[in-house]
């Protein structure tokens, strides 16, 4: 009995850890900088200890040779990896859309790091990213992360190896449908600013001597600040929505 502990529930264990651990390490709210790294590995195993005797029975019997041990452990990593870049790409539709906001907003210069990005960025991005992770464990989507790892086993089986073109195909649909996302969620600034410039160019004929550039520049940071105040709601909603719809296809219907 005690050899069968050490064995079988050691192994299961370390498997189902290599792909826990890795998920937890990139998707947002839990990688990053800011969080301790510490209570990351301590969410980790936790999460891993409870869901063992669950995934214990999808998990192949212990290999003999070790070079057969380290692939399914690459292959665990490998997939532990690419369920933590989806959620990662889905929410990098607020940085491409607070980046976009803040270029045509004039406000591109003023950086921030951003908790998302994990680097520097405008500082409406790293508003919007913030305030999407923030809104993120507030309604509970971290829960839906948990159980798209676990329900994750059925569409990545451990032991097998990766279809490498599917996934790599469904990582750029998720890239194109993010920044095509950020763009439209941009969409009120970018009419603002063609407004903007059509007044600003009525305005250079009618009176050139007038720098109208310094002029109008305040007047545009104050209306893109408002629109900003009035459209973060639905912002927020939208992107949210996103994610929760990505994730949901690693759930087992």
């Amino acid at each position: 009995m005690l050899e069968q502990i050490l064995t079988v529930n050691i192994f299961a264990f370390m498997l189902i850890f290599a792909r826990v651990g890795t998920t937890l390490f990139i998707m947002p709210g839990f990688g990053g900088q800011q969080v301790n790294m510490r209570a990351r590995l301590s969410i980790a195993l936790a999460i891993s200890f409870l869901v063992t005797p669950i995934l214990s029975s999808k998990i192949p019997p212990m290999p003999s040779h070790p070079i057969v041990l380290f692939s399914m452990m690459a292959a665990e990593i490998l997939a532990g990896a690419v369920i933590g870049t989806v959620p990662l790409i889905l929410m990098a539709a607020f940085h491409t859309a607070g980046t976009v906001i803040a270029f045509i907003s004039s406000m591109a210069n003023s950086l921030i790091f951003d908790p998302i990005a994990q680097q520097q960025s405008a500082v409406v991005a790293g508003f919007l990213t913030s305030a999407a992770t923030l809104l993120l464990f507030a309604m509970d989507l971290h829960h839906l992360f948990i159980r798209a790892i676990i329900d994750s086993y059925e569409m990545f089986a451990p032991g097998i190896p990766l279809n490498i073109g599917d996934t790599l195909y469904m990582l750029a649909r998720h890239t194109g449908d993010s920044f095509r996302l950020g763009i439209q969620m941009a969409a009120p600034f970018l009419l603002l600013s063609f407004a903007y410039n059509i007044g600003l160019g009525i305005l250079s004929r009618l009176a050139p001597a007038i720098p109208s550039f310094f002029v109008i520049m305040p007047v545009q940071i104050s209306l893109a600040l408002i629109v900003l105040a009035i459209v973060v709601p639905s912002l927020m909603l939208v992107g949210l929505t996103n994610v929760e719809q990505g994730m949901m296809k690693f759930l087992r219907p």
